[in-house]
């Protein structure tokens, strides 16, 4: 199986003989206007790789919310209408007015084409930004003879992600790791920080964790290379924890 990072949470996951893309952000650099005021426009960087080559073969879609830096307007209009499409049921609505018509809703978990997803919930942030922020999930997949992957999401760590690692012990866990910080919420990220991803590493020594979401959009605060330092100062190798850039492949 293959992990490929296009861009921020964009990922090209080769699974069980199926290609799944995962929340496509498919827009040209600074197209989108700012999330907040005082924040430039997003995406910060530029696709490393064409939009054909991204969406083809795919053979599915997961979306962990709707969030336009994970699923933009761009994708609404490039992917076909039939396109096998997983989403959670808060956003069940949203999706069927965008007339895609092979919509799945993963309430608890589903099973297809020999793969299990099951959705767990996430907390998009804390405090004073919470309200703000929405509902989010991420996903484990498990299929035989292949690793469990958790798809951790735009979340903050808390016990639904702390549970379902201790119960699904997977193989892989992607985290989203930018430090996003909002004006005004200064002490409330919106998902993992530097220290938060370092804890994920420790509380799955065995586990190979991929860092995505940095360097993309303009609210995250962590880099690439922040990450990679408070790693190394913790004790997480290169070998535990991998920070792909845009375009890069993993081969498991």
């Amino acid at each position: 199986m293959t992990i490929q990072l296009i861009r921020n949470a964009t990922l090209k996951i080769e699974y069980a003989g199926k290609t799944i893309l995962v929340d496509p952000m498919l827009c040209k650099k600074e197209a989108m206007q700012p999330f907040m005021k005082g924040l430039k426009k997003n995406p910060t960087v530029d696709l490393t790789i064409s939009i054909e080559e991204i969406i083809k073969n795919i053979d599915a879609v997961l979306v962990t919310h709707s969030h336009p830096d994970h699923f933009d307007t761009v994708s609404n209009k490039v992917l076909p209408k039939n396109i096998q499409l997983f989403v959670t049921p808060i956003d069940k609505d949203i999706f069927a007015k965008r007339n895609f018509n092979n919509i799945t809703v993963v309430e608890q978990e589903t099973n297809w084409q020999d793969i299990k997803i099951t959705r767990i919930q996430g907390q998009h942030g804390s405090g004073t930004i919470l309200p703000y922020m929405g509902e989010v999930s991420g996903y484990v997949l498990q299929s035989e003879n292949e690793p469990t992957i958790y798809i951790i999401s735009d979340t903050i760590l808390i016990d639904s992600v702390i549970s379902t690692i201790t119960k699904f012990r997977p193989n892989i866990i992607i985290t989203n790791s930018g430090n996003g910080i909002f004006p005004g919420h200064e002490k409330y990220p919106v998902i993992m920080n530097e220290r938060q991803t370092i804890e994920v590493a420790k509380l799955a020594p065995k586990a190979t964790v991929i860092a995505v979401h940095l360097e993309s959009i303009d609210f995250n605060k962590a880099t690439r290379k922040s990450l990679r330092k408070f790693a190394d100062k913790n004790g997480v190798s290169k070998k535990q924890l991998l920070i792909p850039h845009d375009g890069e492949t993993i081969e498991f």
